[in-house]
């Protein structure tokens, strides 16, 4: 631990403590949620509100609960379910996922780190969260939340670096609990603080149940130091373009004629860039004379 830290033992009790009362009853956090919600839910939230992924994770659930029901579905049908959760090439990477699964593990969620990170689309992140919140293994789960409570608690720094470094690694291992169920909540326990109480901007520190011991809130809060930090532009960029030829495709059920796709956005020629760009990534696929449909 970074000198002038915290007592680790005071920490994971107070945070796991608070989690068991404040935490969010998510349904992919009861014990009766399969490995595969709680794969479901880890790929669908990355960069995403849980607010959001809720009522398309009980969708998903309801109509593809195992693997092997996601599998036998098209491409298209499931970039057409995954509706506007941003980052479109999850839902095919989640197809994938799910093929993998039926063909190399039975049709079930492997239960192993490595095994899950040989999945497609799937990272070290992923893995982890995985193996840790659908299995019980007391894996190191790393996000930007538990980054940003751990840079502020333990190293009094206002944020975290703007990318995982291995000193951030190192600092996230020694943090963890050494019990095995301690472990396992302190997990979701410190990134559930990390998003409620200890955000990025305007941070709850009277509601905090370590602000008497968080190095940085001790020392005054002195401001982030790092290199500038901007926030992602979405009006008029590609990404924006491409929601918006998606949103148009799921809508229509059927193929489209270029000629209704070509004011997706000001630039005509973003435009045929961004249908280049989804077909490369096998989000939409070409028909003859200027047509695109979902994938089949």
């Amino acid at each position: 631990m970074p000198p002038g830290s915290p007592p680790i033992a005071v920490l994971h009790e107070r945070v796991n403590s608070w989690f068991s009362e404040a935490g969010r009853d998510l349904p992919w956090r009861r014990a009766d949620c399969s490995p595969w919600g709680v794969f479901l839910s880890e790929v669908m939230s990355q960069q995403t509100p849980l607010s959001r992924v809720e009522p398309v994770w009980r969708e998903w659930m309801e109509r593809w609960p195992t693997p092997t029901d996601l599998a036998a579905a098209s491409p298209g049908e499931v970039v057409r379910a995954w509706g506007r959760l941003g980052y479109p090439r999850r839902a095919l990477r989640l197809h994938e996922a799910a093929t993998a699964m039926v063909e190399q593990h039975d049709g079930e969620v492997p239960r192993g780190h490595e095994e899950l990170l040989a999945l497609p689309g799937v990272g070290a992140y992923t893995a982890a969260a995985v193996s840790c919140f659908a299995f019980a293994n007391p894996e190191v789960v790393i996000d930007t939340n538990v980054r940003r409570v751990l840079a502020r608690t333990l190293e009094g720094k206002a944020l975290p670096h703007l990318t995982l470094n291995r000193a951030e690694s190192d600092l996230a291992r020694a943090a963890m609990p050494a019990d095995r169920d301690a472990a396992n909540t302190w997990n979701v326990a410190v990134m559930e603080l990390g998003a409620l109480i200890c955000v990025a901007r305007g941070p709850r520190c009277e509601e905090c149940p370590v602000a008497d011991l968080c190095a940085w809130n001790v020392a005054g809060r002195p401001a982030y130091e790092g290199p500038a930090r901007r926030g992602q532009a979405w009006h008029g960029t590609d990404r924006q373009v491409r929601g918006e030829i998606l949103r148009r495709l799921r809508e229509a059920h059927t193929s489209v004629p270029l000629a209704s796709l070509v004011d997706a956005g000001d630039d005509p020629a973003q435009v045929m860039r961004c249908l280049d760009s989804l077909v490369a990534d096998g989000l939409l696929e070409p028909l003859p004379r200027q047509r695109f449909r979902l994938p089949a």
